[in-house]
């Protein structure tokens, strides 16, 4: 269950996004607290916590980007979704990381959109309460939001704006940064390429063969073989003793 603060200095407005949230069918939110204004969300963090704040902009006091500033200076901050009645704010939102930005009258749609995007972001979940649970990365495929366990993940890979998660049975887009989930997957996983983490157990081969995009003059680098999809991916230069050292180790 997705815990959310709801920040707006409009009580109609907090009971409005209270009932969106609540109805959305996945993934899964409760708002846990609600707030008119940045000092009391301060006050309400200092001793419980959420996944995602659903921040207006305009209120008395800080208004919400101040209050988004001072959210990412804290160690584990929550997803921010800025909902507001001003567009001209939006530039300055997507440069505070918010995952989204929605304007009155918020839409049902809209909303629940956004939601999915915050469970995309926070992408690596344990489930809570089950001991020794597999972890998941949480994506939305065609609607809907799967839970893909961690020990299915062949590898991804950034194409442009997104990354693809391979699995041996499926192909899914995130909308996450590749260097949030390397930190977030651990040491299961190795970088092969700026572009790309491979699972250490999905590792075959170590070749030198001609990749489209390689590094390397004349379209050959290394490249590393991914099983059981039988798919090569680019290993750039400074990788290859890396990827060489999870093969030894593989005993492969």
């Amino acid at each position: 269950m997705m815990r959310v603060l709801v920040v707006d200095d409009e009580e109609l407005a907090r009971v409005r996004l209270r009932s969106l949230v609540e109805e959305c069918p996945q993934p899964r939110a409760s708002v846990v607290g609600e707030c008119g204004n940045a000092t009391q969300a301060l006050v309400w963090l200092q001793s419980q916590s959420c996944d995602l704040v659903l921040l207006d902009i305009r209120m008395p006091g800080r208004d919400g980007t101040q209050l988004a500033a001072e959210l990412r200076l804290r160690p584990q901050p929550p997803a921010v979704v800025f909902v507001t009645a001003h567009a001209e704010h939006a530039l300055k939102a997507f440069d505070l990381e918010a995952v989204d930005y929605l304007t009155k009258p918020v839409r049902r749609e809209r909303l629940h959109a956004a939601l999915q995007r915050v469970a995309q972001r926070l992408a690596i979940q344990v489930p809570a309460g089950v001991p020794g649970a597999e972890p998941v990365v949480v994506v939305s495929d065609r609607g809907r939001v799967v839970r893909v366990p961690v020990s299915e993940v062949l590898y991804l890979k950034a194409e442009l704006k997104y990354v693809t998660l391979r699995t041996a049975e499926h192909t899914y887009v995130l909308d996450d940064a590749l260097s949030e989930l390397e930190q977030r997957l651990g040491d299961r996983f190795i970088r092969v390429h700026r572009n790309a983490l491979v699972a250490k157990r999905a590792v075959r081969a170590l070749e030198r063969r001609a990749i489209p995009g390689a590094d390397e003059e004349g379209g050959e680098s290394w490249a590393v073989r991914v099983a059981p999809v039988d798919e090569w991916l680019a290993v750039s230069r400074r990788q290859a003793t890396a990827v060489r050292e999870a093969l030894v180790a593989a005993g492969l």
